[in-house]
């Protein structure tokens, strides 16, 4: 049992987009019957290719005629469905040895299976509305227990439900599932006392932070605590330092617990220790933060600013370095705010050309795409936004040039972390683990290619509607969006309206309330599917007007891309 979707390939399957009252009923008709044959085979036969796919687009499924199926229709239009079926062997017995053993005691069990909702229509109600519809004949049947192979990434999702995993994983790496069984009673009592919080669960996340996660970095962030003077605790804790130096190139790695804001303060801190004014560079609120930094220590520096959502002016800060000879220039590498990227190889050879230092708030860069910090005196980064973890740990890189010991205060002080093996105070084994866990089974090279893929795709399907993205293609960091709309239509309201759909973008920041803007990020695990109904249902929300009211951005930047997601 897994929440599936069809590829946009198959349009000609579904044409609603939820526009009407859904219905849910169990499928009787011929024209039912074919329409889930054709769900099934788009979703596993072309999506998930655990099936051969065939010329008529149809997969009967091998236990179809002692199946029941529950159907959701918009319309007349099937675009969900979910199978069950009491007769033994279940296709979990082929796949768990001594199925029995591992359940309650129980009169009689209903394998559900075949879990399948088409892409705009993969929100929590129609799951909720098939596994009620499902539940209630079986019940009606005599059943009191439910067995499912639950997709791991819904894992937190089934759980909520109260169902319970037992043996290994079954399938494959491309299609992993998770053995699990429920009581018919409980799993009826949830789903019709609780369709609130599965909706929550189940939203579409597309914030900066907090972030989607994956189910292995949940599970670690709630296993047992240990003692942060555990040698266990330490050895993971460095494993986790040299993989955040193995991931951006840098030469060390130092993990606190706090924010990015607390990350900026340290690099703050050693600044405040070198002779020599620096240079603070800002495009962004991001930038604005860094200069009321320097400020706040009373550094000596002198401000770059350029507009925001602009590169800045090359020409000007060469002039600036050359006439100023900074000791350091603090910048951000990816400005939260606009999605600009400022990139480290147009700042480095400009720093080194001077003799200046270059320090970098790298928060929302890191995991986000490919970072090399190997000649970056100072860095930020942070848990819970690119690196796919729970917010509360920030990581600070250095070279290895670091004030002496007890000049800065304690919790600060970069040399106090370093001679104590990283753990000078109390740490949190449970974010540490956390973000173990993402590092460990993140396959970097992917995660960045799909970012970029998607973030592509995305814009691409802004611009087909008029909508206004912040900063320019050439300019942009992948994974980070932010889109101006017209004042007319209030960002905060066009935020809740698609919140209502369950997707949730960014609007709540006020540097984002005071422009009017919504910002789409894909920070942590994201889904695809959801992320294509986004640009319909913001031109839905503004009233189908975009395309006049928004200016349209510069189209010149790239002529390559990838696949568009579908604009209609």
């Amino acid at each position: 049992m897994s929440l599936h979707a069809t590829r946009p390939d198959s349009a000609d399957l579904v044409r609603g987009q939820c526009l009407g009252p859904l219905r849910f009923k169990i499928a009787s008709t011929d024209a039912e019957f074919e329409a889930v044959h054709r769900l099934n085979h788009a979703t596993f036969a072309i999506e998930i290719p655990q099936h051969p796919p065939s010329a008529d687009g149809l997969l009967i499924d091998r236990y179809h005629e002692a199946n029941t199926y529950a159907v959701c229709l918009d319309g007349e239009t099937v675009v969900g469905m979910i199978a069950g079926r009491c007769e033994r062997p279940f296709s979990l017995d082929q796949k768990v040895s001594d199925l029995d053993s591992h359940l309650p005691a129980h009169h009689k069990a209903v394998e559900v299976r075949l879990l399948a909702v088409a892409p705009d229509y993969r929100h929590s109600r129609v799951f909720v509305g098939l596994v009620k519809q499902i539940i209630s004949h079986f019940l009606e049947h005599g059943c009191d227990l439910a067995v499912i192979s639950g997709t791991v990434r819904q894992l937190k999702l089934y759980r909520h439900l109260g169902f319970r995993a037992f043996g290994a994983p079954v399938g494959t790496a491309e299609a992993l599932y998770q053995p699990m069984f429920l009581t018919l009673g409980t799993l009826q009592r949830t789903a019709a006392l609780c369709p609130s919080a599965l909706a929550k669960r189940a939203i579409a996340n597309f914030l900066p932070g907090p972030v989607s996660m994956k189910p292995e970095v949940l599970a670690a962030y709630a296993a047992p605590p240990i003692s942060h003077r555990d040698a266990a605790f330490a050895a993971q804790l460095q494993g986790v330092r040299d993989r955040l130096a193995r991931l951006t190139g840098a030469a060390r790695a130092a993990v606190l617990l706090g924010s990015g804001t607390l990350g900026n303060d340290v690099v703050a801190a050693q600044l405040s220790c070198l002779d020599g004014p620096g240079l603070v560079l800002s495009n962004g609120e991001f930038g604005e933060r860094l200069i009321d930094h320097a400020r706040r220590w009373r550094l000596p520096f002198t401000a770059l600013s350029s507009d925001w959502g602009r590169p800045h002016d090359w020409t000007r800060l060469q002039t600036e370095l050359e006439r100023a000879r900074p000791r350091w220039v603090w910048g951000v590498l990816c400005e939260t705010s606009t999605g600009l990227r400022n990139p480290i190889e147009r700042l480095l050879p400009l720093c080194a050309a001077v003799g200046a230092d270059l320090c970098l708030d790298a928060v929302s860069a890191v995991g986000l795409f490919p970072v090399n910090l190997a000649r970056v005196r100072f860095a930020t980064a942070v848990s819970g936004k690119g690196l796919a973890a729970p917010a509360g740990l920030v990581a600070v890189f250095h070279d290895g040039r670091i004030a002496p010991a007890g000049r800065l205060p304690r919790y600060l002080d970069l040399a106090a972390y370093e001679g104590a093996a990283g753990v000078p105070f109390t740490h949190s084994s449970n974010l540490v683990s956390a973000l173990e866990a993402s590092l460990a089974l993140t396959a970097w090279d992917e995660r960045f290619e799909r970012i970029e893929r998607s973030s592509s795709e995305l814009r691409e399907s802004l611009r087909a509607l008029g909508l206004q993205v912040i900063a320019a293609e050439a300019d942009a960091a992948p994974g980070i969006l932010t889109i101006a709309l017209p004042r007319t239509v209030s960002s905060a309201q066009v935020a809740a309206t698609l919140a209502a759909e369950e997707i949730q973008i960014a609007a709540a920041s006020a540097y984002l309330l005071q422009r009017n803007w919504v910002q789409v990020c894909l920070m942590g695990e994201f889904d695809e599917v959801a992320l294509r109904r986004v640009p319909r249902l913001l031109f839905r929300a503004l009233g189908g007007g975009a395309a006049s009211a928004v200016p349209r951005p510069d189209r010149s930047a790239r002529a390559g891309r990838s696949r568009a997601i579908p604009a209609a």
